[in-house]
């Protein structure tokens, strides 16, 4: 590895982390292990939560379309989002970037990101791992990891137990497509020869691969406030395997999830993927959140209040849904009304 280029971008890295201190911090950036106090945090109890994921292929779309100030964000969100699912706070995050050889300029807007994400969400970035390898990444590539650590008091954990037949669903508004299915999108624009430097279809006046690499909307803290106020019994982070795959792990063994997909308008993104594949719906749920990047269960009497409590914190949402008893043959999540015009 280049050690002064390495030098050179911990360096730049400090003052972002430093932005993102928040109490429970001990000591700072390059160490060779953060430090955390979670009753200096605030916490009387805690169990810690942890949680990894990384961007996936959008990568390749950043890497393409030579924007790099995002991506960061994405991978806090995907992390914090799953954190936020349990109950839990996130506290503090570490970054891994691998890349073929070590651009201080270009790790440092890949890591403005990561801060930014970091500052959304209240965590801390305590530290990372700053990787060059020329045999394994072609030049100009790179690949990212993120490691969330969040804690929840011990009598407060948020595991989907108290979710029951007759609850409502509501679903959260995504900013776009998040981070899954660009495998499928990257093929699409290849078979389609669509240029990330041409006007997107679906957003006048921004490149298209401006708005395909829309940052993952960070939950955390409309969430949290809502747990804390008792208005959530169980939580969904809708990712890759879209509403199939991600709701039934908040529902108890012999309840489904019914889904009125008329009840909210998908952004332009998604209709625009729709068309261009073609893609059924089927696969389109299966592949994207298709606008909805989170799904909370509510007792019927506090939908109105979780609705108005989320609005006035910034986000936009919708009664979705019900919770029901399983039929013996019923699959776990049904969605009617899924269509993309």
């Amino acid at each position: 590895m280049d050690t002064a280029a390495g030098a050179t971008a911990v360096d730049a890295y400090k003052p972002l982390a430093a932005g993102t201190r928040r109490p429970g911090v001990m000591g700072g950036i390059g160490a060779f292990a953060g430090l955390f106090d979670p009753r200096a945090a605030g916490f009387r109890d805690p169990i810690l939560v942890a949680a990894t994921d990384g961007v996936g292929t959008k990568l390749m779309l950043a890497i393409e379309a030579g924007r790099h100030e995002t991506v960061g964000i994405d991978l806090v969100a995907m992390c914090v989002n799953d954190l936020i699912v349990a109950g839990a706070e996130p506290l503090m995050f570490l970054d891994y970037f691998a890349t073929a050889r070590l651009d201080p300029a270009h790790a440092r807007s890949v890591v403005a990101g990561i801060a930014r994400g970091c500052e959304i969400a209240g965590c801390a970035l305590v530290g990372g791992e700053t990787a060059e390898m020329p045999g394994l990444y072609r030049e100009g590539d790179y690949d990212l990891a993120g490691f969330a650590v969040g804690a929840v008091e011990r009598d407060d954990p948020l595991f989907g137990e108290g979710v029951q037949a007759g609850d409502a669903l509501i679903g959260l508004a995504s900013s776009g497509l998040h981070s899954n299915g660009f495998s499928l999108v990257r093929r699409l624009l290849a078979d389609r020869g669509a240029a990330l430097d041409a006007p997107a279809p679906f957003a006048p006046g921004i490149s298209l691969g401006e708005a395909l690499l829309t940052p993952t909307r960070i939950y955390v803290d409309a969430v949290l406030a809502a747990i804390r106020e008792g208005l959530f019994n169980g939580l969904s982070h809708i990712t890759g395997g879209g509403f199939a795959e991600n709701v039934p792990r908040m529902l108890p063994d012999g309840l489904a999830a019914r889904i009125d997909a008329a009840s909210w308008s998908p952004p332009a993104v998604f209709t625009w993927l729709a068309e261009t594949g073609p893609i059924t719906p089927e696969e389109m749920s299966r592949t994207f959140n298709c606008g909805i990047g989170m799904i909370a269960a509510v007792r019927p009497a506090r939908v109105d209040e979780a609705l108005a409590f989320l609005s006035a914190r910034g986000e936009q949402a919708w009664r979705i849904g019900e919770v029901a008893n399983a039929g013996s043959a019923e699959a776990p999540v049904r969605i009617d009304g899924l269509a993309f015009r």
